[in-house]
């Protein structure tokens, strides 16, 4: 591998984490919440690469002709489908990724027009490519953040049902109804493909696909053990609620003391990008010998190590697993 080649994989690797960097304190797409929950679904319903879908993904795949459904079932559009339905929208992921292709090659294109660099042209397309992830991950974490917040006051809805004598699944249809979207959308679903003929594991089991909250598996988690058990599922609800709601508060407590040190560091991570692009912009022969000469490739190699370095230690600084 020579030296520019180096130079352009160390450019799309500091990019990456970067922008993984930024996702984490304000998007707050943590990867370790996922591998969780996708561990408890497999405790809970030994959920595996199933061949049914769910009646929110029949619905959406009834629109699409035989090629989309096809594009569809590729192993590469699974995550970003996956991210779609996160965010409450139902739209094909293959659009996603041809717009991410469009956005990047535009990008490389107006940026190798203006400087006329393989590496900056690299860098363009990778970082005008994952706008629409950026977008897709922004709305995502607002629907979760709203689910959250709707979470205590619709267990209190289920636990007063229960005490009047309504059976679980006309508790979920009365959430359903009564409360505002996404968690009154996503409980109707839940209630409806019960009614279906799907039996609760599978159809709770569908519902942390489409929401990925750890405090729902808590919720379900207690649904489907007092099922097998027994119990008085009403106050074991009125337990969770309230451990649910100390726990949102020292969130946002959390959030709160620590956002002074996620937004320098997000300035950190961005201060040595900003200020090349600023000199590149200002004085371009003033950097020019860090491309032309062999020492100016080193200094670049290890400029970027050291950057790539950076963005890792201070992600584990703040990065907060609760």
């Amino acid at each position: 591998m020579n030296s520019i080649s180096f130079i352009v994989l160390l450019v799309a690797v500091a990019g990456f984490l970067i922008l993984r960097l930024i996702l984490v304190p304000v998007i707050g797409n943590n990867e370790k919440d996922a591998k969780k929950i996708r561990t408890r679904l497999l405790s809970l319903g030994e959920l595996t690469h199933q061949p049914e879908y769910s009646l929110v993904r029949q619905k959406y795949l009834r629109h699409l002709s035989p090629a989309e459904v096809w594009l569809e079932s590729l192993p590469i559009v699974k995550p970003i489908d996956d991210l779609i339905e996160q965010t409450g929208k139902y739209y094909p992921a293959y659009r996603i990724i041809i717009l991410m292709i469009a956005l990047g090659s535009i990008g490389a294109t107006i940026v190798g027009l203006v400087f006329s660099n393989i590496v900056f042209c690299l860098a363009a397309f990778f970082l005008f490519s994952v706008l629409p992830l950026l977008k897709l991950n922004s709305d995502r974490k607002k629907r979760l953040v709203a689910f959250e917040d709707q979470l205590p006051e619709a267990i209190d809805s289920i636990i007063r049902a229960l005490r009047s004598g309504f059976p679980f699944n006309e508790a979920l249809h009365f959430v359903g109804n009564e409360m505002s979207d996404p968690i009154g959308y996503e409980f109707r679903t839940v209630f409806d493909e019960i009614n279906y003929g799907q039996d609760i594991r599978t159809a709770f089991n569908y519902l942390l696909i489409r929401v990925p909250s750890k405090n729902l598996v808590t919720l379900v988690s207690a649904v489907l053990i007092q099922r097998e058990t027994g119990g008085n599922l009403a106050e074991l609800l009125n337990k969770i609620t309230t451990v649910m709601r100390k726990k949102v508060k020292f969130q946002r407590k959390l959030m709160t003391l620590t956002a002074e040190a996620r937004m320098s560091a997000i300035v950190l991570a961005l201060l040595p990008v900003i200020i090349f692009v600023a000199i590149s912009i200002s004085s371009p022969l003033f950097i020019q010998p860090l491309f032309d000469t062999e020492l100016g490739h080193l200094l670049l190699e290890f400029g970027l190590f050291l950057q790539i370095v950076g963005v890792l230690w201070v992600r584990k600084q703040i990065d907060f697993d609760l």
